[in-house]
């Protein structure tokens, strides 16, 4: 069996993979597509401390191939999209419906792989950039087989990273202002879930211009240049404290929500700055375990302005993965649009060189 390995150094792709059978929850899946995000770009990096060699890829859709004996809620040739959460089901997270608090779901790698006889660790309880991959009964979410497997796997983390982070972790209502940075795979998302609740001005910021018609087309309606614009003046422009003051006391004017997709200390700073009194930062994007961020205390403490973290879209994934499949059957959201370029898994670094240069917004392997 084929697939991509980073072994602590270097990713290739290797032949010869062999998986160990399903044990009572777990399922084997044949997978049929898997996105490449920054996240995958960064574990072979070696930015994450887990451990090595493990087979990359962990946003992915398939066809399952098969069950353990005590798997009944998929079977062999379903169609399903793979969940990155393997948590426990049974803690009082999990039971709140709240899995991305399951303490279970961090690190509990494994090894189901194995290279030339000696084990090799999965990735994110996925591992994707395999032909085929082993895991737990409850990340595994049965969609209907009219969805396209390609436009599928993006839904496994893109999609529910962005679009849960405006469902689940904000309370954004009917008429309110946002700030999006980062028009990648999260960010479009984010812009379309915005749209959903009712978002009236949906601002994105890129540093990639020609991302602009991208951001319109998934709702943005406005669009900033991240690299020649004074994002904080012009935001104040947008959304002014009243028609002669851009801000007022306390940095009064700006939008009601921003959503970090990068999570760069600027861009959380500005992010801040950017933000009306109650106004709230969303900080979705990851970056190295030190990275460090500040901001001026008085833009917190006086006027109920508040900088929160997303893990994941703070999902459940057999709830909010079929209400997003839903969406986009009846038309409400894109997913198909997302999918910048197809490639075959002998071609992956073309994939990979195609997000780091930003030409593509997501790109989807296909096995």
């Amino acid at each position: 069996m084929k697939g991509i390995v980073y072994n602590g150094t270097t990713t290739e792709l290797v032949d010869g993979l062999t998986l160990r059978a399903p044990g009572p929850r777990e399922v084997v899946v044949q997978v049929a597509a898997a996105g490449l995000c920054h996240s995958d770009i960064s574990y072979m990096s070696g930015m994450y401390p887990v451990p090595s060699p493990g087979v990359c890829g962990h946003e992915a859709a398939g066809v399952v191939a098969e069950v353990g004996n005590a798997v009944t809620h998929v079977q062999p040739g379903d169609h399903v999209i793979i969940a990155t959460l393997a948590a426990c089901g049974f803690c009082q997270y999990c039971m709140d419906g709240r899995p991305t608090a399951c303490r279970a779901t961090l690190g509990n790698w494994s090894q189901p792989f194995t290279l030339n006889g000696d084990p090799i660790y999965n990735f994110a309880a996925t591992s994707a950039f395999a032909e085929k991959t082993l895991v737990r009964d409850v990340q595994c979410v049965k969609i209907p087989k009219d969805v396209p497997l390609t436009s599928a796997a993006l839904v496994g983390c893109g999609v529910v990273t962005g679009m849960g982070a405006v469902f689940n972790r904000a309370n954004v209502k009917r008429g309110q202002s946002a700030l999006v940075f980062g028009v990648g795979g999260v960010g479009l998302n984010v812009i379309q879930a915005l749209k959903v609740q009712g978002a009236t001005t949906i601002i994105a910021v890129d540093t990639i211009p020609e991302k602009e018609a991208l951001a319109r087309q998934f709702g943005a309606t406005h669009f900033l240049d991240g690299r020649t614009a004074d994002v904080i003046a012009e935001v104040g422009a947008i959304m002014p404290f009243n028609e002669t003051m851009p801000r007022g006391p306390f940095n009064a004017g700006g939008v009601n929500w921003a959503f970090d997709c990068v999570a760069h200390p600027a861009v959380t700073r500005n992010a801040l700055e950017c933000l009306d009194w109650e106004g709230t930062v969303v900080v979705i994007g990851v970056t190295s375990q030190t990275a460090e961020f500040s901001g001026l205390y008085t833009r917190l403490t006086q006027v109920d302005r508040g900088i929160i973290g997303c893990r994941y879209g703070t999902i459940s994934p057999q709830r909010d993965i079929p209400f997003i499949i839903d969406l986009y059957r009846r038309g409400e959201v894109l997913l198909d649009e997302l999918v910048s370029a197809t490639y075959p898994l002998a071609n992956w670094e073309d994939a990979v060189h195609g997000l780091e240069s930003g030409t593509v917004a997501r790109a989807v392997i296909t096995f």
